[in-house]
């Protein structure tokens, strides 16, 4: 009896889950919105410098916009080639932490989890995680990845070639196009205010040490938000649990 319970109330849930045509259409268009902005990485990475096959190159293995546009920034405002990867790399971690996640939400295959990792950014995993029930979230996951990779990578190959064709593309000022998409993304999944101190904090570092400090750095030195907001959050934690703090402390 309390086995056909269970499974009525799993087949239940199941039957609330989200339709698949809401899932698609909205992974649909995250896809494409963000998709098209590889138009703009093709355009900054060739007025950078780089080949058409190496922007190209780009798009198809690293796949995450704010580490390419990072790279590609800071090569054209004449970075140290090692500083410039070493900001690149250390925004594409973030990816890594997506995964923690977005390998329990999954739950693949042992033999599609290198695959689907090369997916894992912002987007999809922003569309999987606000599924309701694990076939929402595959195929959600799934219609994001695969409609942006190949958007990305078309659009990507488009801008590299029409780069001449655009002439100056300082003047376009399209170098802006992947890190306020990137920033239009993020903004709504901070509701915390130790998350918006940690976005604050690095918005700060990021754009007072341009100045001062070499093309590429100023990510690295950014990076050092979270810890810093985290230190400042668990001590005033700690302060509140103490028996002699202020009441307005606890």
């Amino acid at each position: 009896m309390a086995q056909r319970q269970t499974a009525l109330a799993d087949r239940a849930a199941e039957d609330v889950g989200k339709p698949d045509s809401a899932v698609v259409r909205d992974a649909l268009g995250v896809g494409v919105a963000v998709g098209l902005s590889g138009f703009a990485f093709g355009v900054t990475s060739a007025g950078s410098g780089l080949g058409l096959l190496q922007t190209c190159a780009l798009s198809l293995l690293v796949f995450t916009g704010a580490s390419q546009f990072a790279l590609v920034g800071a090569l054209a405002a004449g970075g140290n080639p090692f500083t410039a990867a070493a900001g690149a790399f250390f925004l594409g971690v973030r990816n890594a932490f997506y995964g923690l996640r977005l390998s329990q939400l999954l739950a693949l295959p042992r033999a599609l989890r290198p695959f689907a990792a090369q997916w894992v950014i912002d987007e999809t995993t922003a569309v999987t995680v606000a599924q309701p029930d694990r076939r929402s979230a595959r195929l959600g996951f799934t219609v994001t990845g695969l409609s942006l990779y190949v958007l990305w990578n078309l659009t990507t190959l488009l801008g590299a070639l029409g780069a001449q064709a655009l002439g100056d593309t300082d003047a376009w000022g399209l170098d802006a196009a992947g890190p306020a998409v990137f920033l239009a993304l993020l903004a709504p999944m901070l509701t915390t205010v130790t998350e918006r101190a940690v976005a604050a904090l690095a918005v700060v570092l990021g754009l007072g040490l341009l100045p001062v400090l070499p093309a590429g750095a100023p990510v690295l030195v950014a990076a050092l938000a979270p810890p810093l907001a985290l230190f400042v959050h668990g001590l005033r934690a700690r302060s509140a649990r103490r028996p002699d703090a202020p009441e307005e402390d606890r």
